[in-house]
């Protein structure tokens, strides 16, 4: 790795840990890649800024120790932008967002000509100025790293572990290392899947994983979104000594998702809720389309972890109703329906 560390300040104080980007001061004169040495899948998106003109083109998939080129050619661009955001499978989004350029950008794959009136089916989202380094083979990359900044192969190991956690294998900790605990894990995930030990190599690998975590299970929680709406969720964990609230962690429409529950807690919790696309509650039959149940926790608009749960509101909290899960069984999957 070379060049400054530029950090991306979250605006949300969370913990999740932030994104850096490694960047040198090179001329533009060749393709741009987009590496990305994250424990996470991510999309990005990116911004071009010439002259009077700004347009935006995303979502590039980028897997964990992998670079991908987003810009062919010669740059002659003023300035280039980059948005990245995590995989819905890792619930809210671990990567924080605060770019000094608000651009707009769409759901699905897109490129906006003039992208900073957004029209309808665009939202706006946050951008930031990067300034790549010219790598070894003429081409001008820039890197995406966390906090710990971890190697490629440190990388890849931490995204591995933390895609099986989520899937309900102890990996833990998620932390780049390799050891006999993230190998028992890793083999009882391929056993369960049916698939070799030399799968781990495959191309397809993480989108086996990711397939994976967005499956029903037979351990631990599982939450499905069988409506025509993004559904929001949030888990709790009783370990006896006090309820820690989490959330949010977001549902496409026709996937499934395992909140990361770690430890052995006592009872579990669960609370959902279906958004329209501005992220406002549905409203069915003049009545929110939600699902939970009377134990009522501490939340937040945005995302969370609370562990303290008397006098919420005092506290600028939100006080919401859970339901509690029975995961006697071994297992449990929660189907979010319309009624």
């Amino acid at each position: 790795m070379t060049g400054a560390l530029t950090q991306l300040r979250p605006i949300i104080a969370g913990f999740f840990p932030a994104i850096a980007l490694l960047a040198g001061a090179a001329p533009a004169h060749a393709d741009l890649k987009l590496c990305n040495r994250m424990s996470y899948v991510i999309e990005a998106a990116i911004g071009i800024d010439d002259k009077s003109t700004t347009a935006t083109r995303g979502w590039f998939r980028i897997d964990p120790a992998a670079c991908r080129v987003v810009l062919q050619g010669a740059l002659t661009a003023d300035r280039i932008l980059l948005n990245a955001r995590a995989l819905a499978v890792y619930g809210a989004s671990p990567l924080p967002q605060n770019g000094s350029d608000t651009l707009c950008v769409s759901r699905d794959n897109f490129i906006i000509a003039a992208a900073r009136q957004c029209r309808p089916g665009q939202t706006s989202a946050p951008f930031t100025p990067i300034n790549p380094t010219k790598a070894d083979d003429g081409n001008l990359v820039a890197y995406l790293a966390e906090d710990s900044e971890y190697d490629d192969d440190q990388a890849r190991l931490a995204a591995i572990q933390r895609l099986l956690v989520i899937a309900g294998f102890d990996a833990s900790p998620i932390d780049g290392v390799d050891g006999p605990k993230t190998q028992a894990a890793l083999s009882a995930f391929l056993k369960s899947r049916g698939l070799s030990a030399d799968f781990v190599q495959s191309p397809n690998f993480f989108t086996t994983m990711v397939e994976a975590v967005q499956a029903p299970s037979s351990t631990g929680l599982t939450w499905c979104n069988d409506t025509p709406h993004k559904v929001m969720a949030a888990v709790a964990t009783d370990d006896g000594k006090s309820v820690t609230s989490r959330g949010w962690y977001r549902i496409e429409p026709g996937k499934c998702l395992h909140p990361d529950v770690t430890g052995q807690p006592k009872r579990i919790f669960s609370f959902a809720e279906a958004v329209d696309a501005d992220n406002r509650t549905v409203v069915f039959k003049n009545k929110p389309l939600n699902w939970g149940g009377d134990t009522q926790l501490c939340t937040r608009e945005n995302k969370f972890e609370v562990s303290e749960q008397g006098d919420c509101a005092t506290r600028g909290l939100s006080t919401t109703g859970f339901a509690g899960v029975d995961l006697s069984g071994g297992g449990k999957t929660l189907r979010f329906a319309m009624p």
